[in-house]
């Protein structure tokens, strides 16, 4: 069975302000909605203040702090706190807290715990960033919500116990205000401009491309219960967070890009960091991880069929129910039968996806994904 491939389908998931294409918000958050505009005055502004010239100062310290933050977030925020993916001393674990603040993608427990419930939800209801709510959402709205605020720290507890996590988690600001001050006074006004905020938003982008492009474009080597993908060009963009259905079929490997040809810089990093001590324990996929579950080898793809079975069933839900609320004659009792029509579709799907589980494990090669170290 070929990988599976997808078009991106930007009329469905609208534009990257926020809108659709007929200038229509597709995000009802008067919050959000607020947060944006307010973000769109500071490009402006960001615009207006690099008239005055880049210097080659500026250019390093851009490259410099994007590819520095980078490596903490992967390796730090998302292999080290959310997965636990390979192991290291206290001192270190509190570097790479205190270096992922930097990213302003707030603190570690908040990162890491909501991370962790995307994998135990990933692409349901209950996923914080799925693109089944919308591309954009799943880009940047979720974490512009005050939805997203609060700490899940009841699936965090396992670092959530040490008091200096909590202390750079709480106190989160620290670390970006360290940096850009750090710009300016390297690199002055452009330094600050280049160096610090527009390298902050280029890493926001490129790690959010992860949890929306990367659901939505790209191909599948392994069968997942998500629709997550492979991609090259996210994975150079993110030091190897590209590989995302790799992750995805095994979430505690530190390396993400599994076969030579697949570059993984976060995890080259972590092997020089291995060769001087300043980490050991990192995990990576055994032969058994790397050849179960291949769609090549005839697996079902569950995750793909679970997408499309509850956009269908979307469609067919919200066809219904516009046709009940245009009819003027015997609305309640139109109202009824589709509310009942509703039931039985969700009764059906979740049958459906029952079977479609089993066919999947049935198809999957024996044997369970293991690591070494």
């Amino acid at each position: 069975m070929p990988p599976f491939k997808m078009a991106f389908p930007v009329k469905m998931y609208g534009r990257f302000d926020g809108t659709d294409a007929k200038g229509r918000a597709l995000i009802a958050d008067e919050e959000i909605a607020r947060r944006l505009a307010t973000a769109r005055a500071e490009v402006d502004a960001l615009k207006a203040m690099t008239i005055t010239g880049i210097s080659r100062t500026a250019v390093v310290l851009f490259i410099a702090t994007y590819t520095v933050r980078m490596f903490f977030i992967t390796a730090g925020y998302h292999r080290y706190f959310a997965h636990r993916s390979y192991k290291t001393s206290r001192v270190f674990q509190f570097i790479l807290a205190f270096g992922g603040t930097m990213a302003v993608q707030k603190g570690p427990l908040w990162w890491a715990g909501n991370h962790r419930l995307h994998h135990r939800y990933s692409d349901t209801e209950a996923d914080l960033h799925s693109p089944i709510k919308g591309f954009w959402w799943s880009h940047m709205g979720w974490i512009l919500s005050e939805k997203s605020s609060p700490t899940p720290t009841e699936v965090i507890s396992d670092f959530a116990k040490y008091p200096e996590i909590r202390f750079v988690n709480e106190k989160d600001w620290i670390g970006p205000v360290t940096l850009a001050a750090f710009c300016a006074l390297v690199g002055g006004w452009s330094g600050l401009v280049l160096g610090f905020f527009v390298s902050t938003v280029a890493l926001w982008h490129a790690t959010f491309l992860v949890n929306s492009l990367a659901h939505v474009m790209g191909r599948r080597r392994f069968v997942t219960n998500d629709t997550s993908r492979n991609s090259a060009i996210i994975a150079a963009l993110t030091m190897g967070e590209g590989w995302h259905n790799n992750h995805h079929h095994y979430p505690a490997s530190a390396r993400q890009g599994f076969y030579w040809w697949e570059y993984d810089v976060s995890y080259y990093v972590l092997r020089a960091l291995a060769a001087v001590r300043v980490v050991h324990s990192v995990k990576v996929p055994n032969a058994k991880a790397l050849e179960n579950a291949r769609l090549r080898d005839g697996a079902f793809d569950v995750g793909m069929f679970r997408s499309h079975l509850e956009q269908a069933a979307t469609a067919v839900v919200a066809s219904r129910d516009s046709a009940a609320h245009l009819m003027t004659d015997g609305r309640v009792a139109i109202a009824d039968r589709a509310g009942a029509a509703r039931e039985g579709l969700e009764a059906m799907m979740e049958g459906t996806l029952v079977r479609a589980d089993e066919v999947a494990k049935l198809t999957r090669r024996p044997g369970v994904a293991t690591a070494v170290e």
